[in-house]
């Protein structure tokens, strides 16, 4: 039988080895997009009192919490299917299953989302073709690449990412070069302090914070990799971390230099939300010029297609994993190639279906965005239960630390339940039925297996579920 790192021929179950720490980035960064923040730019901003750089500062420190989870628990199970993985290994078959079926809602809507936003954007740019059109041509070009396997998709995906970088830079330097000429519009300090219109508040600050975190969602992707990576796990978590670090980065700088820009105070912005959506566009225009404001739009439109691809690929691997396990249909299970193709067509035809309809509907992307956020807090919170049940409660790995294997996730659970509670309730309604749809998936899978002899090797890894 040929091994998993053999270069011509993978087992049926098994995928190809042939990703480096590069390619980790460049899915993480890709999935989670350099210029995330524009979208959302004036809602926090108005939100937070003008002090939308402090925001992203702390939902950075926020996240670093579950990155720091994720890196110790993809050295105890270097293999597909995150946080179903780990918490099926650490806390048991059961919260195993719960902790893969509520990451599926979000790894299937968030490229949904993302395939959505990259339609919007197209259409803006040519308003003949209908959104729902190039929402699809998004879907069906990226699947292509996945199908086509993980490496060549990364290596579209690493130019796409140079491009993205480079408007970043583009916005960046013109953006300090109106400042040196023309001063700032707010003060040089406003951006981490507040613009004083409506008086620094840090509730404030953190209810957007609770909105921010959600421009992070899918730095976990990389760890669905683990089985393709060249250099171990160890390399894994070092992506995790760094993708996370320089996104942080990336986030507070734009973020920072847009709000010195902005024409207008958060209080307008509170007063009128219609103007808070385009708020970095018309921050963007006014300053610099239209030019800019077409460059950004198009980058945009082109990243957010390929921010889910990566997504795309990681539901496919998270599925993979889910069947493998016997969790869910067994031919989702199979590779060819080393590329798991049949669960990457599940997951490119649930995205498509939602994506499209969502697409069709002026409400759409309200609903889609309103419900992604559940199934990975929900998943976080799993994983940080996970690092205590593995490391605490059960000793796995000899005498804990202590602040790595029980302060941070239990302050990383406690972020994560936070932010579930000042979900919409919306979110928190489709989260509980999706939730209650899985445990009813797990009753009926344990009364399947009552009374038959015990798994075969690979599945019980834990303790009774």
């Amino acid at each position: 039988m040929a091994s998993a790192t053999d270069s011509t021929t993978v087992p049926s179950t098994a995928l190809r080895r042939s990703l480096g720490f590069r390619d980790l980035v460049v899915y993480g960064l890709l999935f989670i997009a350099p210029m995330a923040p524009v979208g959302v730019f004036g809602a926090l901003d108005a939100r937070s009192h003008g002090a939308v750089a402090l925001v992203y500062l702390v939902a950075t420190a926020a996240m670093a919490l579950t990155a720091l989870s994720y890196a110790q628990m993809v050295r105890v199970a270097p293999q597909a299917g995150s946080v179903f993985t780990y918490a099926r290994k650490a806390l048991g078959e059961g919260p195993g299953l719960i902790a893969g079926w509520m990451a599926m809602l979000d790894y299937l809507l968030i490229p949904a989302v993302a395939y959505l936003f990259s339609g919007i954007a197209m259409n803006a740019l040519v308003p003949e073709v209908s959104r729902w059109v190039w929402t699809a041509l998004a879907v069906v070009v990226t699947t292509l690449l996945n199908l086509w396997g993980v490496r060549a998709a990364a290596r579209v995906g690493f130019a796409v990412l140079a491009m993205e970088v480079l408007v970043l830079l583009v916005f960046l330097v013109s953006a300090v070069t109106v400042l040196v000429r023309d001063g700032a519009r707010r003060g040089w300090l406003s951006p981490l302090t507040g613009d004083g219109s409506l008086g620094f508040s840090t509730a404030a600050v953190l209810g957007a914070v609770s909105v921010a975190v959600l421009s992070y969602l899918g730095f976990d992707a990389i760890v669905s990799f683990a089985e393709e990576v060249t250099g171990g796990s160890a390399r894994v978590a070092r992506a995790v971390l760094f993708c996370l670090a320089l996104t942080g980065v990336l986030f507070l700088a734009q973020t920072y230099l847009a709000s010195l820009l902005t024409p207008v105070s958060s209080a307008e912005l509170a007063a009128d939300p219609a103007r808070q959506g385009p708020a970095f566009y018309d921050a963007v225009e006014a300053s610099v010029g239209g030019w800019l404001h077409d460059l950004v739009a198009a980058s945009k439109a082109i990243g957010a297609a390929f921010a889910a691809l990566a997504g795309q690929a990681a539901a496919g691997r998270l599925l993979f994993a889910m069947a493998r396990e016997r969790r869910l249909p067994g031919v989702l299970a199979r590779t060819s190639g080393g590329t798991p193709r049949a669960a990457l067509l599940v997951a490119a035809t649930v995205t498509l279906v939602a994506a499209v309809w969502a697409a069709r509907r002026d409400d759409g992307l309200d609903h889609l965005v309103s419900v992604v956020d559940i199934g990975a807090l929900t998943a976080f919170t799993l994983l940080h239960a996970s690092v205590v049940g593995w490391f605490v409660v059960r000793r796995m790995e000899g005498p804990p630390n202590w602040w790595k294997h029980l302060v941070v996730p239990v302050l990383g659970a406690a972020v994560t339940v936070a932010v579930i509670v000042e979900a919409s309730w919306t979110a928190q309604l489709v989260g509980a039925v999706w939730l209650l749809v899985g445990l009813c998936v797990l009753v009926a899978q344990r009364g399947r297996r009552a009374g038959t002899p015990a798994d075969g090797p690979g599945t019980g890894v834990g303790p009774g579920g």
